[in-house]
C-alpha cells in the first residue's frame, strides 16, 4: 500500500465528515487507506463514521489520549509506505496527495513534506512553513519583530514566499506527509507532550536524523483551525507547558532563557486567546454556486450561479458564497477562494450527505455549522 491517511478527531463531527469526503475524492487512483482515531468524543462523530463511512477503519479511544499518543496508535495500524497526519478540520484538494507523492519530491534526504494551508476565508496561513523556534527566534515571534524585517523572519521561514517551494525546518501538524519508516525511526510524536508543540518536536527530530523538510506550494489545503480547542485557561496552560517541554528537551538549560520563555509563552498564549473573536457577520446576499436544481432555505436574498466566471464582486455588500460540493471539485473551490478573498466575502461549503453548511470566517475563530 502506498499511502495511509491518519485523522485524529475530537468532537468535530461535521468537520470530520467534510474532511473524509474530500480525502476520499483525493485518494481516487491511489492505493491507500484512511484511519480515523477518535479521542472519546462526546458528540456523534463515531456514529457518523459507522453510518456514512462503514468501510473506513475507526479506532475508538475510551479516553482523550492527546494528539501524540492517539496519532501514534493510528500509525501503528497503518499499512502505507507513506503516511499523512491530517487534521479533521481540513479540506484537501483532489490533486493534493498525487502531487506530493510524485517521486521527484522524494529523495534520499527527504523528511516531511507539508503544503500551502489557507484558512476558511482564503488567506494564506503563515504556519505552513516555519523555522526552529530557538529562544531567539521565538522571542522575535512573540514580540512581533518578524513584521519589521525579514532579518527577524526565521519563525515563519520568510526566506520563502508562500508561492515558493523549498526547504524549511518546521511543518504544521495539520498536514504532514512522510515515510512511515522514518516516522517510526525517530519515535513518532513524543507522548510526553499532550498537544501543541508535537509537530515542532517531530519536525526537529527529523532534522536531527539528517533529513530535510520541505514546504510544497503547488497544492493547497483549507485548515479551519481551532475546531477542537476552546482558547480558555486550560488551553493557555497546555500551550505554555508544550513550549516549555520543547525547550527543555532540545536546548541547553539556561535560567536567563527560562525566564524569557516562561514570560514569552504567557504573553503568546494570552495573545492567542484574545485573537478568538467569534465575529458575527450580517449577510446582505447569498450566492450559491451549483449545477444542480438546488434550493436552500436561506434568510436573505439568494442568487444561484452555475459558473464561477459569472461572479461579480460587489464591494459594498457583505456576501456569503456557498459552494455545492457535489457540483464543483474542492480544487476549483479552493482556487476560487484564493482568487476572491475579501473582507466582505465569506465562504461556506454545502455538504449534501448531511444537508449542512460549513466554514469559517476568520482563522482565529471557531468554525460555523448550519444545519438545513
Amino acid at each position: 500500500m502506498q499511502l495511509s491517511i491518519i485523522i485524529l478527531n475530537y468532537n468535530v463531527r461535521y468537520f470530520l465528515e467534510q474532511c473524509v469526503f474530500s480525502v476520499q475524492k483525493a485518494l481516487e487512483g491511489i492505493d491507500s487507506e484512511i484511519i480515523v482515531i477518535d479521542n472519546a468524543s462526546s458528540d456523534d462523530s463515531c456514529e457518523m463514521m459507522k453510518t456514512k463511512f462503514p468501510h473506513i477503519k475507526l479506532i475508538e479511544n475510551q479516553d482523550n489520549l492527546g494528539f501524540p499518543k492517539a496519532n501514534n496508535i493510528g500509525v501503528a495500524q497503518a499499512n502505507g509506505e507513506y503516511i499523512c497526519i491530517l487534521n479533521p478540520d481540513t479540506v484537501v484538494a483532489e490533486d493534493t496527495f498525487s502531487k506530493i507523492l510524485n517521486t521527484k519530491n522524494w529523495q534520499l534526504n527527504t523528511g516531511i513534506i507539508g503544503c500551502k494551508l489557507i484558512d476558511g476565508a482564503g488567506n494564506f496561513l503563515s504556519e505552513s512553513k516555519r523555522g526552529v523556534p530557538t529562544p531567539w527566534v521565538a522571542f522575535t515571534k512573540i514580540f512581533g519583530l518578524y513584521k519589521i524585517s525579514n532579518y527577524f523572519g526565521k519563525y515563519y521561514a520568510q526566506h520563502l514566499s508562500e508561492n515558493e517551494s523549498g526547504k524549511v525546518d518546521i511543518l504544521v501538524g495539520a498536514f504532514m506527509m512522510m515515510k512511515r519508516e522514518l516516522y517510526l525511526k525517530v519515535g513518532g510524536f513524543d507522548e510526553n507532550c499532550f498537544m501543541y508543540s508535537d509537530d515542532i518536536d517531530l519536525s526537529y527530530l527529523v532534522l536531527k536524523a539528517g533529513k530535510s523538510n520541505y514546504y510544497f506550494h503547488e497544492t493547497s489545503v483549507i485548515h479551519y483551525k481551532g475546531e477542537s480547542t476552546v482558547r480558555d485557561g486550560t488551553y493557555m496552560k497546555r500551550f505554555r507547558q508544550a513550549m516549555q517541554f520543547f525547550y527543555k528537551k532540545h536546548f541547553k538549560k539556561s535560567w536567563f532563557f527560562d525566564v524569557i520563555m516562561q514570560a514569552g509563552t504567557v504573553v503568546f498564549s494570552l495573545l492567542k486567546k484574545n485573537q478568538q473573536k467569534n465575529e458575527v457577520r450580517n449577510i446582505d446576499e447569498y450566492i450559491v454556486f451549483t449545477k444542480e436544481n438546488l434550493k436552500l432555505e436561506l434568510s436573505k436574498k439568494t442568487t444561484y450561479l452555475s459558473d464561477f466566471n459569472h461572479f461579480e464582486h460587489q464591494s459594498q455588500k457583505n456576501i456569503e458564497i456557498i459552494f455545492d460540493t457535489t457540483s464543483f471539485s474542492f480544487t476549483e473551490i479552493i482556487t476560487f477562494m484564493k482568487l476572491n478573498k475579501s473582507k466582505n466575502i465569506s465562504f461556506k461549503n454545502y455538504i449534501l450527505s448531511s444537508n449542512y453548511l460549513i466554514g469559517s470566517n476568520n482563522s482565529n475563530d471557531r468554525g460555523q455549522i448550519r444545519l438545513l
